[in-house]
């Protein structure tokens, strides 16, 4: 297991990425509802864990605490899923509930992707756990 390398969202993010995370990690509490499986492959111990970190990560992002590499990683792909599915995610209900236009989304996300690049090198092709 690798130390966990810690990352305040300002030192990486710019506000309206940060956010359109905290926004998608909202959603999984409303329209989005993730299978236990489904969660476990974004890193989580099943859909209420996803739920519960879901909270507590939205806290960190906007009070601008560190957040460890690993949960960046449960972050950003808990945050592609819920955007894009709509079996599980918000889906085609996304602009409507999130007030953000597809469009602007995949902007923001792109970008968020570019930006934690580096951060989330070790998980690449990976579930996001402690390693």
């Amino acid at each position: 297991m690798t130390e966990a390398r810690l990352f305040a969202p300002r030192d990486l993010l710019e506000p309206n990425e940060i956010d359109m995370l905290v926004r998608a990690l909202l959603e999984w509490g409303g329209p989005a509802h993730a299978s236990d499986e489904l969660a476990r492959g974004m890193g989580f111990a099943g859909a209420e864990d996803l739920l519960e970190r879901g909270r507590s990560f939205r806290q960190d992002l906007r009070g601008n605490e560190p957040i460890r590499d690993v949960d960046w990683a449960r972050i950003l792909l808990a945050t592609e899923i819920v955007f894009v599915s709509d079996l599980m995610g918000s889906g085609t209900d996304w602009s409507t509930t999130t007030g953000l236009t597809d469009d602007e989304t995949v902007k923001l996300l792109r970008g968020v992707q570019r930006k934690l690049g580096n951060v989330l090198r070790p998980f690449y092709g990976r579930t996001p756990t402690n390693l």
